[in-house]
Protein backbone atom coordinates (compact mmCIF):
# COMPACT_ATOMS: atom_id res chain seq x y z
CA UNK A 1 0.00 0.00 0.00
CA UNK A 2 1.71 3.32 -0.93
CA UNK A 3 1.94 5.46 2.14
CA UNK A 4 -0.36 8.24 1.35
CA UNK A 5 -3.20 5.23 1.20
CA UNK A 6 -2.03 3.91 4.30
CA UNK A 7 -2.44 7.58 5.58
CA UNK A 8 -5.73 7.97 4.38
CA UNK A 9 -7.11 4.92 5.74
CA UNK A 10 -5.82 5.70 9.99
CA UNK A 11 -7.43 8.71 9.45
CA UNK A 12 -10.26 7.09 8.69
CA UNK A 13 -10.75 3.96 10.34
CA UNK A 14 -8.82 5.29 13.64
CA UNK A 15 -9.02 8.39 13.92
CA UNK A 16 -12.45 8.32 12.75
CA UNK A 17 -12.46 11.94 11.36
CA UNK A 18 -15.66 13.21 10.21
CA UNK A 19 -16.88 15.69 7.36
CA UNK A 20 -17.08 18.71 9.32
CA UNK A 21 -14.39 17.82 11.56
CA UNK A 22 -10.90 19.68 11.92
CA UNK A 23 -7.52 17.65 12.06
CA UNK A 24 -4.45 19.31 13.92
CA UNK A 25 -1.35 17.67 13.07
CA UNK A 26 1.35 18.14 15.97
CA UNK A 27 4.88 16.99 14.70
CA UNK A 28 8.38 18.55 15.33
CA UNK A 29 10.96 18.65 13.65
CA UNK A 30 12.63 14.84 13.24
CA UNK A 31 9.40 13.88 12.64
CA UNK A 32 7.97 16.58 9.95
CA UNK A 33 7.60 13.92 7.24
CA UNK A 34 5.04 11.82 8.73
CA UNK A 35 3.28 15.38 9.85
CA UNK A 36 3.19 16.69 6.70
CA UNK A 37 2.19 13.15 5.04
CA UNK A 38 -1.10 12.98 7.05
CA UNK A 39 -1.58 16.55 6.34
CA UNK A 40 -1.90 15.65 2.71
CA UNK A 41 -4.00 12.62 2.91
CA UNK A 42 -6.35 14.28 5.32
CA UNK A 43 -6.74 17.22 2.61
CA UNK A 44 -7.01 14.70 -0.41
CA UNK A 45 -9.92 13.12 1.81
CA UNK A 46 -11.46 16.36 1.73
CA UNK A 47 -11.03 17.25 5.94
CA UNK A 48 -9.74 20.44 7.51
CA UNK A 49 -6.64 20.53 8.55
CA UNK A 50 -4.05 22.34 10.00
CA UNK A 51 -0.03 21.46 11.04
CA UNK A 52 1.93 23.06 13.98
CA UNK A 53 5.39 22.27 13.92
CA UNK A 54 7.77 22.38 17.13
CA UNK A 55 11.62 22.06 17.77
CA UNK A 56 12.45 18.48 19.19
CA UNK A 57 11.74 17.80 23.03
CA UNK A 58 14.10 16.99 25.73
CA UNK A 59 13.11 14.16 27.18
CA UNK A 60 9.56 11.93 26.71
CA UNK A 61 6.63 13.40 29.13
CA UNK A 62 8.47 16.81 28.36
CA UNK A 63 4.94 19.78 28.01
CA UNK A 64 4.95 20.81 24.73
CA UNK A 65 4.79 24.92 24.00
CA UNK A 66 1.70 26.42 25.39
CA UNK A 67 0.92 27.46 22.07
CA UNK A 68 0.50 24.37 20.95
CA UNK A 69 -1.35 23.43 23.86
CA UNK A 70 -3.81 25.71 23.24
CA UNK A 71 -4.19 24.69 19.47
CA UNK A 72 -4.97 20.66 20.79
CA UNK A 73 -7.91 21.59 22.94
CA UNK A 74 -9.87 23.21 20.09
CA UNK A 75 -9.32 20.84 17.17
CA UNK A 76 -12.04 18.08 16.88
CA UNK A 77 -8.63 15.41 16.59
CA UNK A 78 -4.75 16.13 17.65
CA UNK A 79 -2.71 13.66 15.72
CA UNK A 80 0.76 13.87 17.14
CA UNK A 81 3.71 12.59 15.19
CA UNK A 82 6.96 13.55 17.59
CA UNK A 83 9.94 12.30 18.51
CA UNK A 84 9.03 12.57 22.63
CA UNK A 85 6.33 11.11 23.84
CA UNK A 86 3.49 13.85 24.62
CA UNK A 87 1.23 10.88 25.95
CA UNK A 88 1.84 11.56 29.29
CA UNK A 89 1.32 15.45 29.57
CA UNK A 90 -1.03 18.04 30.76
CA UNK A 91 -2.04 19.18 27.98
CA UNK A 92 -2.79 15.47 26.05
CA UNK A 93 -4.92 15.15 29.55
CA UNK A 94 -6.70 18.99 29.04
CA UNK A 95 -7.29 18.26 25.72
CA UNK A 96 -8.98 15.32 26.25
CA UNK A 97 -11.07 16.68 28.64
CA UNK A 98 -12.27 19.21 26.00
CA UNK A 99 -13.44 16.60 23.82
CA UNK A 100 -10.61 16.27 21.74
CA UNK A 101 -10.01 12.86 20.32
CA UNK A 102 -5.82 12.97 20.76
CA UNK A 103 -3.61 10.26 19.12
CA UNK A 104 0.07 10.40 19.79
CA UNK A 105 2.69 8.73 17.65
CA UNK A 106 5.78 9.20 19.84
CA UNK A 107 8.87 8.10 17.58
CA UNK A 108 6.68 7.20 14.25
CA UNK A 109 9.39 6.80 11.00
CA UNK A 110 8.03 6.49 7.68
CA UNK A 111 9.16 2.61 7.75
CA UNK A 112 6.61 2.13 10.55
CA UNK A 113 3.67 2.82 8.08
CA UNK A 114 4.74 0.24 6.12
CA UNK A 115 4.90 -2.79 8.15
CA UNK A 116 4.74 -4.04 11.57
CA UNK A 117 1.98 -2.69 13.95
CA UNK A 118 -0.07 0.00 11.61
CA UNK A 119 -0.57 -2.89 9.50
CA UNK A 120 -2.94 -5.04 12.30
CA UNK A 121 -6.51 -6.07 12.13
CA UNK A 122 -7.62 -3.31 14.43
CA UNK A 123 -10.71 -5.13 15.48
CA UNK A 124 -8.97 -8.01 16.50
CA UNK A 125 -6.45 -5.57 18.73
CA UNK A 126 -9.43 -3.70 19.92
CA UNK A 127 -11.17 -6.99 21.39
CA UNK A 128 -8.34 -8.12 23.10
CA UNK A 129 -7.35 -5.30 24.39
CA UNK A 130 -10.64 -4.38 26.08
CA UNK A 131 -10.83 -7.93 27.30
CA UNK A 132 -7.27 -7.56 29.05
CA UNK A 133 -8.11 -4.40 30.09
CA UNK A 134 -11.00 -5.46 32.10
CA UNK A 135 -9.17 -8.21 33.90
CA UNK A 136 -6.45 -5.03 34.76
CA UNK A 137 -9.89 -3.45 36.42
CA UNK A 138 -10.47 -6.06 38.09
CA UNK A 139 -7.30 -7.55 39.55
CA UNK A 140 -5.75 -6.31 43.05
CA UNK A 141 -2.09 -7.19 42.73
CA UNK A 142 0.02 -8.10 39.74
CA UNK A 143 2.96 -10.62 39.81
CA UNK A 144 5.73 -10.21 36.76
CA UNK A 145 8.24 -13.74 36.39
CA UNK A 146 10.97 -14.27 34.51
CA UNK A 147 14.57 -15.75 35.03
CA UNK A 148 14.14 -16.14 38.61
CA UNK A 149 13.11 -12.81 39.28
CA UNK A 150 9.40 -11.37 40.58
CA UNK A 151 8.14 -8.24 40.80
CA UNK A 152 4.92 -7.33 42.60
CA UNK A 153 2.47 -4.87 41.76
CA UNK A 154 -0.66 -3.22 44.03
CA UNK A 155 -3.21 -2.61 41.28
CA UNK A 156 -6.09 -2.46 43.91
CA UNK A 157 -8.65 0.33 43.17
CA UNK A 158 -7.10 1.55 39.86
CA UNK A 159 -9.36 1.27 36.33
CA UNK A 160 -7.56 -0.74 33.45
CA UNK A 161 -6.81 1.58 30.22
CA UNK A 162 -7.63 0.37 26.77
CA UNK A 163 -5.36 1.55 24.18
CA UNK A 164 -6.87 -0.49 21.08
CA UNK A 165 -5.74 2.05 18.28
CA UNK A 166 -9.44 3.43 17.13
CA UNK A 167 -10.73 6.70 18.48
CA UNK A 168 -14.61 7.52 17.93
CA UNK A 169 -15.51 9.18 21.27
CA UNK A 170 -15.64 12.38 22.15
CA UNK A 171 -12.42 12.69 24.64
CA UNK A 172 -10.42 9.38 23.63
CA UNK A 173 -7.08 9.32 23.46
CA UNK A 174 -3.86 6.91 23.19
CA UNK A 175 -1.30 5.84 20.72
CA UNK A 176 -1.07 4.99 16.85
CA UNK A 177 -0.17 2.24 16.09
CA UNK A 178 -1.08 0.98 19.38
CA UNK A 179 -2.30 -2.46 21.27
CA UNK A 180 -2.32 -2.36 24.87
CA UNK A 181 -3.80 -2.50 28.08
CA UNK A 182 -2.17 -0.85 31.01
CA UNK A 183 -2.77 0.74 34.16
CA UNK A 184 -1.28 2.65 36.83
CA UNK A 185 0.11 0.80 40.21
CA UNK A 186 -0.82 2.31 43.27
CA UNK A 187 2.13 4.34 44.13
CA UNK A 188 4.39 3.54 46.97
CA UNK A 189 3.04 -0.28 46.99
CA UNK A 190 5.16 -2.79 45.37
CA UNK A 191 8.41 -4.24 44.87
CA UNK A 192 11.30 -7.15 43.85
CA UNK A 193 13.14 -7.14 40.68
CA UNK A 194 12.39 -8.01 37.17
CA UNK A 195 14.56 -8.44 33.89
CA UNK A 196 13.99 -5.54 31.11
CA UNK A 197 15.21 -7.32 27.68
CA UNK A 198 13.16 -5.66 25.17
CA UNK A 199 13.63 -2.17 24.85
CA UNK A 200 14.31 1.03 27.18
CA UNK A 201 13.09 4.67 26.23
CA UNK A 202 17.13 6.96 26.53
CA UNK A 203 18.85 3.33 25.28
CA UNK A 204 16.42 1.87 22.44
CA UNK A 205 16.62 -1.80 21.79
CA UNK A 206 18.42 -3.60 23.88
CA UNK A 207 21.25 -5.95 23.32
CA UNK A 208 21.92 -7.33 27.25
CA UNK A 209 19.23 -6.85 29.36
CA UNK A 210 18.69 -4.17 32.66
CA UNK A 211 18.12 -5.54 35.71
CA UNK A 212 15.79 -3.59 37.88
CA UNK A 213 15.43 -3.35 41.70
CA UNK A 214 12.10 -1.89 43.19
CA UNK A 215 11.62 -0.60 46.29
CA UNK A 216 8.48 0.43 48.04
CA UNK A 217 6.73 1.32 44.52
CA UNK A 218 10.51 3.43 43.50
CA UNK A 219 12.96 2.00 41.10
CA UNK A 220 15.83 1.72 43.60
CA UNK A 221 18.94 0.91 41.53
CA UNK A 222 18.75 -0.54 37.55
CA UNK A 223 21.88 -2.24 36.39
CA UNK A 224 23.18 -2.85 33.02
CA UNK A 225 24.73 -1.91 30.10
CA UNK A 226 23.53 1.66 28.43
CA UNK A 227 22.19 2.30 32.33
CA UNK A 228 24.09 5.52 32.95
CA UNK A 229 21.61 6.89 30.15
CA UNK A 230 18.61 6.56 32.55
CA UNK A 231 20.04 9.18 35.27
CA UNK A 232 16.78 11.12 34.91
CA UNK A 233 14.93 8.40 36.40
CA UNK A 234 16.93 9.35 39.84
CA UNK A 235 17.39 13.08 39.23
CA UNK A 236 13.99 13.38 41.43
CA UNK A 237 11.90 10.91 44.30
CA UNK A 238 8.93 11.43 41.25
CA UNK A 239 10.78 10.46 38.50
CA UNK A 240 11.62 6.50 39.84
CA UNK A 241 8.24 6.01 40.77
CA UNK A 242 6.60 2.69 39.05
CA UNK A 243 4.04 4.36 36.59
CA UNK A 244 2.48 2.03 34.74
CA UNK A 245 1.92 -1.83 33.66
CA UNK A 246 1.05 -2.66 30.24
CA UNK A 247 0.21 -5.60 28.57
CA UNK A 248 1.18 -5.68 24.30
CA UNK A 249 -2.02 -6.99 22.34
CA UNK A 250 -0.64 -6.20 19.17
CA UNK A 251 0.25 -9.21 16.99
CA UNK A 252 1.73 -7.49 14.10
CA UNK A 253 4.33 -5.30 16.39
CA UNK A 254 8.06 -5.39 15.79
CA UNK A 255 10.57 -5.24 18.26
CA UNK A 256 12.64 -1.98 16.82
CA UNK A 257 13.66 -0.15 19.51
CA UNK A 258 10.76 2.61 19.24
CA UNK A 259 8.78 2.21 22.39
CA UNK A 260 6.00 3.65 20.34
CA UNK A 261 5.50 -0.12 18.34
CA UNK A 262 7.53 -2.34 21.30
CA UNK A 263 5.56 -1.59 23.78
CA UNK A 264 2.70 -3.19 21.41
CA UNK A 265 4.42 -6.47 21.36
CA UNK A 266 1.84 -9.22 21.55
CA UNK A 267 2.47 -11.61 24.68
CA UNK A 268 5.29 -9.18 26.29
CA UNK A 269 4.37 -6.21 29.52
CA UNK A 270 6.10 -3.25 30.01
CA UNK A 271 7.05 -1.28 33.23
CA UNK A 272 6.98 2.45 33.15
CA UNK A 273 8.85 4.95 35.54
CA UNK A 274 7.48 8.82 35.98
CA UNK A 275 4.07 10.26 34.98
CA UNK A 276 1.06 8.78 35.23
CA UNK A 277 -0.99 11.27 36.18
CA UNK A 278 -2.59 11.08 32.77
CA UNK A 279 -4.54 7.68 33.20
CA UNK A 280 -5.50 7.57 36.66
CA UNK A 281 -2.30 7.75 39.12
CA UNK A 282 -0.93 10.48 41.61
CA UNK A 283 2.84 10.82 40.42
CA UNK A 284 3.66 13.91 37.93
CA UNK A 285 7.41 13.73 37.33
CA UNK A 286 9.74 15.07 34.32
CA UNK A 287 9.55 11.51 32.25
CA UNK A 288 7.70 9.01 31.27
CA UNK A 289 10.26 5.87 30.65
CA UNK A 290 9.00 2.39 29.34
CA UNK A 291 10.44 -0.34 29.54
CA UNK A 292 10.07 -3.80 27.61
CA UNK A 293 10.01 -7.55 28.98
CA UNK A 294 9.92 -10.17 26.93
CA UNK A 295 8.50 -13.40 27.55
CA UNK A 296 7.17 -12.65 30.54
CA UNK A 297 4.91 -14.79 32.71
CA UNK A 298 1.83 -12.48 34.19
CA UNK A 299 -0.80 -13.57 37.16
CA UNK A 300 -3.64 -10.67 37.80
CA UNK A 301 -4.12 -12.27 41.67
CA UNK A 302 -3.69 -15.29 41.36
CA UNK A 303 -4.74 -15.73 36.98
CA UNK A 304 -2.15 -16.97 34.96
CA UNK A 305 -2.57 -14.21 31.96
CA UNK A 306 0.76 -14.59 30.16
CA UNK A 307 2.68 -18.01 30.19
CA UNK A 308 5.98 -16.96 29.22
CA UNK A 309 4.91 -14.38 26.27
CA UNK A 310 1.99 -17.23 25.17
CA UNK A 311 -1.50 -15.45 26.70
CA UNK A 312 -3.58 -18.19 28.05
CA UNK A 313 -6.64 -19.09 26.65
CA UNK A 314 -5.95 -16.78 23.19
Amino acid sequence: MELIERAKRIITDSLCLGKGETLLVVTDDPTADVGFLFYRAARELGRTALVMQMPELDVAGQEPPAAVAAAMREADVALCPTAKSITHTTARIEAAKTGTRVVTMPGITMDMLRKGASCADYVRVEKRTLRLTEKLTAAKAARIEKDGHVLTLDLDGRDGIPSPGVYRERGSSGNFPSGEAYIAPVEGAGGGTTVIDGSMVGIGKLDSPLTAVIENGRLARIEGPGSDALDILFARPENGVVAELGIGTNDEAILSGIILEDEKLFGTVHIAFGTNTSFGGTNKADCHYDGIILEPTLYLDDELVIDKGVFVGE
